[in-house]
């Protein structure tokens, strides 16, 4: 079949995102063995200089001009346009909670079909492959489409960030003018990052229902300070308000792939596990000596946080301030 791919990324992300460069090289490699092209939608206020995409493997560069806060409306309308455009037979989004709204809408619009939480896409023959996580991780399942588009949202640190393609210069597609015709935005609330985005963390501390409270977490924010990591959770504290949802590591949160994940107060549940179960390495902390993220854990500890944490706080501080003595 010949296939070329489009690359839906959320608004304000870029070439030097590092989600962006995960689905450049899926979709570089999908493109090579479809001989197809790779498509970028770049939604803003300005169009966007070619320069900034040149040498990410980009083939084409789909402009849909917008001067508000994009509304999801928007972004389905403009993701539409260009997957007509570029005749896309695969459409690949990042797998979060705005991924995950944008591709059914986007596949209904298309006449397609919709793959969520991929862990990989191929092209067989004349159909396409989408592989994901099933029974909270336990297991994965591959699901082919004959039907063309498919939009599929593929999770995050699977693949190799795409390596620079000298020479290429993408060519820039003005698809127009989108705008908001339904809907108004009657308020705006914006909430601060806080250090590093935790698909991007190198080190990430989680925390659990076994912290007890919201006054756990920062305990926990101390520890990722010492480690220069980020701080996650799991589902329950985010429905209960002790966190926010922005921090959800899990089935229904994020997918993360750290160097180091030290997981405090957590149970190690499948529907969680399958958000962090490809961590390099995984330290588990936990008062239950029977807790099932042991099985999962390179290192654990039995006892109580509010004991281990501070202990571990005061020996990577010492640490760190004799690293920087010597330096």
């Amino acid at each position: 079949m010949s296939a070329d791919i489009l690359i839906v990324p959320e608004f304000g992300q870029d070439a030097s995102s590092p989600v962006v460069c995960e689905l450049i090289t899926l979709a570089r490699r999908l493109a090579q063995s479809a001989h197809g092209r790779v498509g970028v939608l770049v939604l803003g206020a300005a169009a966007p200089e070619p320069d900034a995409w040149a040498g990410s493997g980009v083939d084409c560069i789909y402009f849909a001009r917008s001067s508000g806060l994009p509304l999801p409306e928007m972004l389905v309308a403009a993701a539409t346009e260009a997957a007509r455009r570029a005749a896309s037979a695969i459409v690949l989004l990042p797998h979060t909670t705005a991924g995950a709204e944008l591709a059914p809408r986007l596949a209904f619009r298309l006449d397609g079909a919709v793959a969520s939480g991929c862990v990989d896409v191929s092209v067989e023959a004349d159909s396409v492959r989408c592989t994901r996580p099933c029974y909270g991780g336990l297991a994965r399942e591959v699901d082919e489409f004959a039907l063309a588009p498919v939009v599929a949202t593929v999770r995050a640190g699977i693949f190799e960030r795409a390596p620079a393609h000298a020479g290429r210069r993408p060519e820039l597609i003005d698809l127009g003018s989108f705008e908001a015709t339904r809907a108004r935005r009657i308020d705006r609330r914006t909430e601060a990052a806080a250090g590093a985005r935790l698909e991007d963390a190198a080190v990430i501390v989680a925390g659990g229902r076994g912290l007890g409270g919201a006054e756990g977490f920062d305990l926990l924010a101390k520890l990722a300070r010492e480690l220069g990591g980020a701080v996650g959770a799991s589902r329950v504290p985010c429905d209960l308000g002790w966190c926010p949802h922005s921090w959800q590591i899990g089935l229904t949160g994020k997918t993360v792939t750290p160097e180091l994940y030290v997981a405090v107060g957590i149970s190690g549940a499948g529907h969680h596990m399958a958000g962090c179960g490809n961590a390099k390495t995984i330290v588990a902390i936990n008062s239950d000596p029977e807790a099932a993220i042991f099985q999962d854990a390179r290192f654990g500890v039995v006892g109580d946080y509010r004991e281990v944490v501070p202990a571990l706080i005061a020996q990577l501080r010492s640490l760190n301030d004799a690293s920087s003595r010597k330096s």
